[in-house]
């Protein structure tokens, strides 16, 4: 009897043993992961926020008072996921009636973009109105660990015959700790000009900004801060919860191994937020609204949504129909949920009185990734999330302030994100820093008919590290130095970027070339350096076969 237990002990080991061998990427995956990003924390009940309120009576009329402002970005939201365009999600099917509206009764700006293909220097370009050029804040804070994580997960894929991912051998983790990577204390954000100017600053969603001492949003102009303390939409078992788990994206892989379903406010301990976090923050957002009615404030609504994990509610996934694929439907739901969210959110500003004299401004950090598997969701635009393509970088922007800017007003001439911070401390009558270069533009100038933007060389620059573009008049150039390669595109004739000139004219690549150089002449270098070198292709997504006929872009964070 003995030997057979023994026997069979010895075969259990076995298996176990091939298991783990067979696993051994996930798994060690997964432990660096969670070591990276501490991600197992107690997390207490959920609790009323005490949002600080307002005077009861107003010391002037709403149209005698600076104007509010509410911010609204939206996290890795495509082109095509809005409605207004001519598509939408899952062929149309999903539209998004509030996104519409807002950019309908003000100015759209045909020609909006981000500051970079990636989330945290594009937010960073937004809170300071300057490039990374001059703040240092180039790459996306990375906790230890992350790049080998990252390489491995990605090298699994069939990424042949294109290059696969590679750590970047200068990279020193003890140079700049995890805790430390975030927008220097230095710079001046929006906020804290608003500060300045008496208004009374909020913060929901995400940050990214940095999460040691010194660079969370309490510590850098916001009164007040419901932060996103990890990113899971509900709680896993939730009966309301919809998930959609992508087991071919490393990328949502290593979301599930590191997130929770958790909140902090002010800086507080960790505690469960109030429901499906979309609809939650809206909520939130309401009671902000009501508590500051009587005096000026400014509220950055920064949504996770459409960032993965794709996790929605029944409801919303219900309502949206017989959608395939089931990510797509749930794609769609959380689309549906955040459009809604806005939509709620102006309805709030109406019954209160201050629509009028609130400006309203909607963008996205970046272009929709390629590594959840829908083709369409930056068409018409190629490219992705992670490359400075059209489809990376090119966003929806749209400004509403109706005692200034007359609904459908139309406006082509290319504006970014670094645009929003002299754009907002001219509305308010706020000095722009005398101390310090601001790379943006007012631009509401066009929107209200008073003026032209105009920037030197009619330039805007993105890069992360050795790739890099900048877009001058109606022309556009890509260079990335990592495989030698460069892109040159006519966007007046062609805007989606299918007819590389580059190699036919040498003399616009040159002019280009030395606007770039120029650029980067004066540049502060990077606060820490990249971890990994991507590999991203700029026509497929993670889904799709590729051939040598495939270009790619290297993407160093």
């Amino acid at each position: 009897m003995w030997k057979k237990f023994a026997i069979g002990g010895v075969a259990v080991f076995v298996v176990l043993l091939m298991t783990l061998w067979i696993n051994r990427t996930p798994i060690l995956i997964h432990l660096i992961l969670n070591r990276a990003a501490s991600s197992q924390f107690e997390v207490a009940a959920n609790r009323p926020i005490e949002w600080d309120q307002g005077p009861e009576v107003a010391e002037a009329p709403i149209s005698e008072r600076p104007p509010n402002i509410v911010l609204i970005v939206l996290d890795d939201f495509g082109f095509n996921d809005m409605s207004l365009f001519g598509g939408g999600v899952a062929g149309g099917r999903v539209k998004t009636p509030n996104i519409d509206k807002l950019a309908r009764d003000g100015a759209l700006y045909t020609q909006g973009y981000a500051g970079t293909g990636t989330c945290a220097p594009s937010r960073a370009m937004l809170m300071t109105g300057r490039y990374p050029t001059r703040t240092g804040f180039h790459y996306t804070p990375t906790p230890p660990g992350f790049g080998f994580a990252v390489k491995t997960m990605m090298n699994t894929l069939d990424l042949e015959p294109l290059p696969l991912f590679e750590l970047n051998p200068e990279f020193d983790e003890g140079a700049l700790p995890f805790e430390s990577q975030g927008l220097p204390t230095e710079e001046i954000t929006i906020a804290e000009l608003l500060q300045e100017q008496d208004y009374h600053t909020v913060h929901i969603g995400k940050w990214h900004l940095g999460r040691g001492p010194g660079f969370m949003p309490n510590e850098q102009g916001f009164d007040e801060s419901l932060l996103m303390y990890s990113g899971m939409y509900l709680k896993e078992g939730d009966p309301n919860l919809v998930d959609a788990i992508l087991d071919f994206d490393p990328i949502d892989r290593a979301l599930r191994s590191s997130l929770q379903y958790a909140a902090s406010f002010n800086g507080g301990e960790p505690f469960e937020p109030g429901g499906y976090l979309t609809d939650w923050w809206t909520d939130e957002s309401l009671k902000v609204v009501e508590a500051n009615k009587n005096r000026p404030f400014f509220l950055y609504m920064a949504h996770w949504a459409p960032h993965s994990p794709l996790q929605a509610t029944k409801e919303d996934f219900e309502a949206v129909g017989d959608i395939e694929p089931h990510r797509e439907r749930v794609y769609a739901a959380m689309i549906r949920s955040v459009d809604r969210s806005i939509g709620e959110l102006m309805e709030k500003l109406e019954e209160e009185g201050l629509a009028d004299n609130t400006i309203v401004a909607l963008t996205s950090d970046n272009g929709a990734p390629s590594y959840i598997g829908l083709p369409d969701l930056n068409s018409p635009y190629r490219g992705w999330k992670v490359t400075l393509f059209e489809g990376g970088i090119h966003v929806p922007m749209f400004v509403k302030w109706p005692e200034r800017i007359e609904p459908g007003t139309v406006v082509d001439t290319p504006v970014a994100h670094i645009d929003l911070f002299p754009t907002f401390a001219q509305a308010v009558g706020a000095p722009l820093p005398e101390d310090r270069m601001i790379d943006g533009q007012d631009i509401m100038v066009e929107a209200t008919g008073e003026g032209l933007i105009q920037r030197p060389n009619d330039a805007l620059y993105w890069q992360s590290g050795n790739y890099m573009a900048v877009r001058s008049g109606g022309w556009k150039l890509q260079v990335d130095r990592i495989q030698g390669k460069t892109w040159l595109f006519n966007l007046a004739e062609d805007p989606t970027e299918q007819v590389n000139l580059a190699d036919t004219h040498a003399v616009k690549v040159a002019q280009l070339e030395k606007l770039i150089d120029d650029h980067q002449a004066t540049a502060v270098p990077p606060l820490y350096t990249h971890q990994v070198v991507g590999t991203v292709p700029i026509d497929k997504t993670i889904l799709d076969k590729y051939d040598e006929t495939d270009e790619y872009i290297r993407w160093p964070n």
